[in-house]
């Protein structure tokens, strides 16, 4: 009885503090040191004032991921995220203008071996090592020019941290911090980026990105598992594809392919800049229209055709590794935009988040068959209709196939009872606790604003997450679970532990 009351005290303490300090970080609090505007070529520009420490953070999100590739250049958003380090015109070159044409007989070369090396009819193995090898010959010429790293070395000079970038099925971005007295600096080398973009090093890194794909794809059995579950859950959505690309994309595409892909997405319309830290508004924007103002003007690409076809029979993937056991399941379900998505964010924090969660209660404390039992929604993106997935990893001398019907009981429990007054609080508790670590820090609430800039066309989504929360009932629940967790809704996938083979002795006859 102690105990209960020692756990109430300490969860209307939490609540309280929560609630305090959101009413101090409220949203009419941010507002007023937020300022959006859309400068005159469609760039998106959030500044918010946060003079707590001498230093900004930034984000530049380019509403573009894998998810905008077709098949022969996938890969090649993620390509991206390499390239733009490479420097400019100005940056990452000693020549520019003899770098130019050595690149320009870099692409001319490789266009003739790719050719001949993909000709399935006058397929000669003599001419395409002869065009093989001019075109590593031109790359060596090219790289003659290059001054390595050298964007990274005046970020780096300038104070910069955190200087990194990441691509996802539904975008690619770009962040670090500086010291506030950089603004000027940072803002003119990142529209640089943009503007004068030079894919040096491309097949370079073209080769680096394939080694990413054997590292953490193909020579992992959870990767190989992922990869072939989502192409078995989405047969016509591009979700279904992998954003490090396939291996015959990575051995094709070229330099001239990324910059038609550039000169499509990498438009102002199509990007996001957040500005968070010891800076001012007044005194930012100037600089921006300066800076990323000289970015052209085009139009957004048109928005994505293809919705995935309704699921209407369980699909199964099973791998046979010698490796540990894992079971993985997923269900369709709507984008952020869909006015259930706060319920699907309830169901994931009753189900997976934390130690009292009813996954780990059932499965790893009580029935002892997980050494992990989790679930998570949103996969492998958000801004299309995507994935509820469920996954567990069996203690030692269980299956993964064993792991499937105790979710299920759980997954059942959510159709048939009613979810309790208190568990439903606690996510409420718990969201509000999420939006302030999310608020923690100046590079958090940048990529924070940004996403939800993009994703839902205004940041200020990031805070009515909490009232959506608030609003889900036990009802909903019940019928979001109904809706969503049926079986012809399902795609399963499991890696089977297979017993490594006994060498024959040389006695051995067959």
């Amino acid at each position: 009885m102690k105990e209960a009351a020692r756990r109430l005290s300490t969860s209307i303490f939490l609540l309280l503090t929560i609630t305090a300090t959101l009413h101090a970080q409220d949203l009419a609090s941010f507002e007023k040191r937020t300022t959006v505007r859309k400068l005159d070529n469609g760039l998106t520009v959030i500044v918010m004032e946060r003079p707590e420490a001498p230093v900004f953070s930034f984000t530049t999100i380019v509403n573009t991921g894998s998810a905008q590739e077709v098949p022969g250049i996938t890969g090649l958003a993620h390509m991206f995220e390499h390239m733009a380090f490479k420097g400019t015109d100005k940056v990452g070159t000693s020549n520019y203008t003899a770098e130019s044409a050595a690149l320009a007989k870099v692409e001319e070369a490789y266009a003739a071996y790719d050719h001949a090396r993909r000709d399935p009819v006058s397929h000669d193995e003599a001419k395409i090592a002869a065009l093989d090898k001019a075109w590593k010959a031109a790359i060596d010429d090219a790289q003659k020019f290059v001054v390595p790293n050298e964007f990274s070395k005046i970020v780096d000079r300038a104070g910069a941290v955190g200087v990194n970038a990441f691509t996802n099925d539904d975008e690619t971005t770009y962040f670090y911090s500086m010291p506030s007295n950089r603004v000027e600096l940072w803002a003119y080398l990142d529209s640089e980026r943009f503007l004068h973009p030079v894919f040096r090093e491309f097949y370079k890194e073209r080769d680096v990105v394939h080694e990413e794909r054997r590292m953490r794809t193909e020579s992992t059995p959870i990767g190989r598992m992922i990869e072939q579950a989502l192409a078995a859950a989405f047969t016509a959505h591009p979700y279904g594809q992998p954003v490090v690309g396939w291996p015959s994309d990575l051995e094709s595409f070229s330099a001239t392919d990324a910059k038609a892909f550039f000169a499509k997405y990498y438009v102002p319309a199509n990007m996001v800049v957040a500005v968070v830290g010891d800076v001012k508004a007044s005194e930012v924007m100037p600089i921006m229209d300066k800076y990323f103002g000289r970015l052209p003007k085009a139009p957004a690409p048109d928005p994505l055709r293809t919705i995935e076809p309704k699921q209407t029979a369980e699909r199964s993937v099973i791998l046979h590794e010698q490796a540990q056991p894992v079971y993985f399941e997923a269900y369709h379900r709507p984008a952020a935009t869909d006015p259930d998505a706060a319920t699907f964010d309830a169901i994931e924090m009753l189900l997976s988040e934390g130690r009292t969660s009813r996954l780990y209660r059932s499965l790893v404390r009580d029935k002892k068959l997980a050494a992990v039992a989790a679930g998570f929604n949103g996969f492998p993106g958000q801004k299309y209709p995507n994935l509820f997935a469920f996954f567990g990893i069996p203690t030692a001398g269980h299956t993964a196939s064993e792991l499937a019907d105790p979710i299920h009981a759980e997954i059942e429990r959510l159709k048939t009872e009613d979810v309790s007054a208190d568990d439903l609080q606690s996510i409420k508790t718990r969201t509000k606790a999420r939006l302030l670590m999310q608020l923690d820090s100046n590079s958090g609430l940048a990529i924070q604003l940004a996403t939800y800039q993009t994703v839902f066309g205004d940041w200020r989504e990031l805070f009515r997450e909490v009232d959506k929360i608030d609003k889900v009932t036990a009802a909903d629940i019940r019928r979001v679970a109904n809706a969503t967790f049926t079986p012809t809704n399902r795609t399963t996938a499991m890696i089977e532990s297979v017993k490594k083979a006994t060498p024959a002795s040389k006695g051995d006859t067959k």
